[in-house]
């Protein structure tokens, strides 16, 4: 049986929206008193779960909720779930940057953890005296860390930059350098946000396969944590479900990523009106999307290689006098995007249209495969200064694509994943 490197009990962590402390200086000092004497907060409450969709009904919250799990050596264990589940929170007390409220972590071995961009660099110092600095609080000796200096280096391609301080770097190279430090410096468990989403393509790909011979090869941990399905799918052994702070599902890869996207599928039932899970200032709101056919039909589904027209309908709640921009961009199963539309590519004119509550999308070809997509819909206005989200909603519309004769000859094109593909077509 693998050993157990990480193991979670019950972890709970606690916060008090709005103000910090418990509102006097009184209770402050009682509460401190308590912890000196090892008993439990005499303030702690019962608090709200985890919903940021929801008005608070109490001045506490739980950001995440008694979870509980372990970690084998050698393990990839994904931790996914919609922004707010309280991943990073969880991912803070592991790595120690924050203290849970209650419950306990037993670990083996040395953690290193990388949560933000540039994660325990120090701005003022170059990135070669950082990769000694992350080193030394790891544990390691001035001897160790210089034994792995140039693997880090090469590995991060900031060689030219290495003597330079790092608030000059640009954020992709920060995570470079951090990722490269944080991997190389042999942790027992590697401790992964999202951070990976700032590098380019090739760095990512790079990433992934380190993290794989880090596992595979080395026999260490990684806590993986992305909103890249199929990042999670190739890398992670398990994986965990968050959702509103707690465990909602723990499994196999496959398994949970179904779950965590059959779950925000089920979202999409409720109409675009009431949806809390959004973004932006607010003076457009969309209230629903159609489909419909070349003939001007509505219909459910469209066809591999046919026409689509996508019709927004919204609300005009305040007067925009910047240039409008609709976009949608097409998802697969696994949240990578297929294809993006966006209207003032395609030379709409959206300002002039505005005040008709409905703006149409026409796609004379979709080039997609067979099988079950999502649309994420953005309105955007342009300033000289910036671009300004308007209302921003993921996975607001499940999009069905039936196969196709994308080439007219007489025969359907194959359906996506791409796994049914015929060893040959790879």
């Amino acid at each position: 049986m693998s050993e157990v490197i990480l193991k979670v009990e019950h972890i709970s962590k606690q916060y008090r929206l709005g103000l910090v402390g418990t509102g006097t200086l009184s209770q402050d000092l009682k509460r401190w008193f308590y912890k000196i004497r090892g008993k439990d907060d005499p303030f702690l409450k019962i608090g709200d779960t985890n919903d940021r969709s929801k008005a608070a009904e109490s001045d506490y919250v739980w950001a995440i909720k008694d979870i509980s799990f372990e970690v084998k050596r050698g393990e990839v264990l994904g931790i996914i779930g919609k922004n707010g589940a309280g991943k990073s929170t969880l991912l803070k007390i592991l790595s120690r940057v924050t203290s849970p409220t209650t419950g306990q972590i037993k670990t083996k071995g040395r953690i290193a953890s990388l949560l933000e961009v540039g994660t325990g660099f120090h701005p003022e110092l170059t990135g070669k005296e950082n990769i000694y600095l992350n080193g030394a609080i790891l544990g390691m000796t001035k001897a160790e860390i210089k034994a792995k200096e140039q693997e880090i280096v090469e590995f991060s391609g900031c060689q030219r930059y290495i003597d330079t301080p790092v608030k000059r770097y640009s954020s992709g190279m920060r995570v470079r350098l951090a990722f490269a430090v944080a991997a190389f410096l042999e942790p027992d468990i590697l401790v992964v946000d999202e951070v990976l989403a700032v590098g380019d393509a090739e760095f990512q790909k790079k990433a992934i396969g380190k993290m794989q011979d880090i596992s595979k090869g080395d026999g260490r941990t990684v806590l993986f944590v992305s909103h890249n399905m199929a990042a999670v799918k190739s890398l992670c052994t398990r994986a965990l479900v968050l959702e509103s702070g707690q465990t909602a599902f723990e499994g196999k890869t496959e398994e949970a990523v179904n779950f965590y996207l059959k779950s925000n599928r089920t979202n999409l039932s409720k109409a675009l009106e009431i949806r809390k899970d959004r973004s932006g200032s607010g003076k457009l709101k969309l209230t629903s999307i159609q489909l419909f056919n070349k003939k001007g039909d509505a219909v459910d589904s469209v066809i591999s290689g046919g026409f689509m027209r996508v019709k927004f309908n919204y609300e005009v709640l305040s007067k925009v006098d910047s240039e409008l921009v609709f976009a949608v961009s097409i998802k697969d199963r696994n949240n990578n995007i297929k294809s993006l539309f966006v209207s003032d590519e395609m030379n709409i004119d959206v300002n002039i249209l505005i005040n008709r509550g409905f703006i149409c999308l026409d796609i004379e070809n979709v080039l997609l495969r067979g099988g079950e997509y999502n649309l994420t819909v953005l309105i955007s206005e342009f300033n000289t200064d910036a671009v300004n989200h308007i209302d921003r909603i993921e996975m607001a519309f499940d999009l069905i694509v039936l196969q196709g004769d994308y080439y007219g000859v007489g025969k359907l094109n194959r359906m996506q994943p791409y796994s049914i593909i015929p060893a040959t077509f790879s």
